[in-house]
């Protein structure tokens, strides 16, 4: 997991292939305009995806504690704090159900080890390893999840 301001981000180019690309859309993009919805960038390679919906209790997001195999997200906050749960997925012992890959999600029964504010002109970027509970805060939170593919 990576956590950083806006203003960092190039500095995790050279983490992914993809990630140049990515970065690129994010930095060069009025989003506070977009409306809700996914867009693809790359075909399926890189898809952006902006959210604006009321955040959601603690309980709530952590019953949907999830990981992905096929994506790396990159979650930037435009408005609002989202509090994020975190764990590690190595050590995550109850996953609940297999892994969905068609919409390419495995949750887990276990609950984050920590919790970390995203304010707006800050990101995440979980890599498949990172087990999160997104959305956890009070009233509106808009943000871009920018879905990177992971292999090549």
């Amino acid at each position: 997991m990576i956590l950083d301001e806006l203003t960092e981000l190039n500095k995790y180019v050279t983490v992914h292939p993809r990630f140049a690309a990515a970065f690129d859309y994010i930095l060069n993009t009025k989003f506070e305009a977009m409306p809700v919805g996914k867009k693809e960038i790359d075909g399926k390679n890189i898809i952006a995806i902006i959210s604006d919906e009321d955040g959601v209790s603690m309980m709530e997001s952590c019953a949907e504690f999830e990981c992905h195999n096929t994506y790396i997200d990159i979650q930037v906050c435009f408005n609002g704090v989202e509090t994020v749960g975190w764990k590690s997925r190595g050590t995550c012992v109850e996953p609940r159900g297999e892994y969905n890959k068609d919409k390419d999600v495995l949750f887990f029964e276990d609950a984050p080890d920590h919790f970390f504010k995203l304010h707006p002109g800050q990101f995440g970027i979980y890599f498949p390893n990172d087990v999160h509970a997104p959305m956890i805060g009070e009233g509106r939170i808009r943000k871009l999840i920018m879905k990177v593919k992971v292999d090549e």
